[in-house]
């Protein structure tokens, strides 16, 4: 504590980033009842492992959705990794806590927001400690993402909306 200010901010942001690294070692083995989750995260942060042709189409923000078809979740405390299929390819991304912008969960009609910190693709305005309110996704009124059919990983198409594949859900 050498600058003698205690980093709020931070600290909020940190407890935040744990709600979802807990939502996730939840789900390893699966998701509960209808719970899904959409996570946005920062395509060129440092330590994003993501596969060069997602990279090349989403280069600042993408967003997978986390549903029925998904293998391999790992979290550990920076980190989380997940199998998912884009185009019926199966790829393996890796994404620390610290790229992801926001967290939805729709079933539950809880959404977070995250902060970039100080100096990393500007600050999003307002006093450290603000929070704009995050609006929750909503279907689309079409589905024109280059994704197959029944594919649970849904990169966000370059206007920053979410995508979700609901006449393929299970009812």
């Amino acid at each position: 504590m050498s600058s003698g200010v205690l980093r709020y901010d931070k600290m909020v942001e940190d407890a935040l980033k744990g709600v979802l690294r807990q939502a996730l070692r939840e789900c390893e083995n699966g998701l509960p009842g209808d719970h899904h989750f959409y996570i946005t995260f920062r395509t060129g942060h440092e330590g994003v492992q993501i596969p060069d042709y997602l990279r090349a189409r989403y280069p600042v923000e993408m967003t997978i959705v986390i549903q029925f078809q998904f293998w391999g979740l790992e979290v550990d405390h920076d980190k989380f990794a997940i199998t998912l299929s884009f185009n019926r390819v199966n790829e393996r991304l890796v994404v620390p806590f610290a790229a992801v912008t926001a967290f939805a969960d729709p079933s539950a009609k809880f959404g977070l927001q995250f902060q970039p910190p100080a100096g990393e693709g500007g600050a999003a305005g307002g006093e450290a400690g603000e929070r704009a309110p995050t609006p929750l996704p909503e279907a689309p009124a079409s589905n024109e993402v280059g994704v197959a059919a029944g594919t649970e990983a849904v990169a966000e198409p370059e206007k920053g909306q979410v995508i979700a594949f609901d006449k393929f859900r299970k009812k």
